[in-house]
């Protein structure tokens, strides 16, 4: 945490969450799926946030609890959201979700950009090579 950069962007920083949803005209999710992370966002959390506030996901589905999301979209408890990711992937196309005009989906593509894939695969290779010659893996996920 750096005061000075905060200061220079206007940013506040909030040491609780309930803060932050509180406060926040747009909650974006990046985070990873562990215990801790499941159903982070759920209807109390929900709740605490602005009318007008929208819910962006770009993380893991399963770290929005979805059946309370479809709940507080539907009784405007928050404006909109905008998921890139879903639990189950593909919805069932019965889903509310698909139905809300108030939604936005994309199939999880913020990756899908030649740059961004070209990368990956290099990465990839790099990874395979050193492990065929017993060296340590970059960017290991123990």
């Amino acid at each position: 945490r750096n005061k000075e950069e905060e200061s220079a962007v206007g940013a506040t920083y909030c040491e609780k969450i309930d803060d932050l949803l509180q406060q926040s005209d747009f909650v974006l999710l990046s985070v990873i799926l562990i215990p801790e992370t499941h159903k982070l966002i759920g209807k109390r959390e929900l709740e605490l946030m602005k009318p007008t506030a929208t819910l962006i996901n770009i993380s893991r589905g399963l770290v929005v609890d979805q059946d309370a999301l479809v709940v507080a979209l539907q009784n405007k408890v928050i404006k909109g959201a905008a998921l890139d990711v879903t639990y189950p992937e593909p919805l069932p196309r019965d889903h509310p979700l698909l139905k809300m005009k108030n939604v936005i989906i994309t199939p999880h593509i913020g990756s899908a950009t030649k740059k961004a894939r070209l990368l990956m695969m290099e990465n990839m290779i790099e990874s395979i090579q050193a492990g065929l010659k017993g060296r340590l893996i970059p960017n290991e996920v123990l």
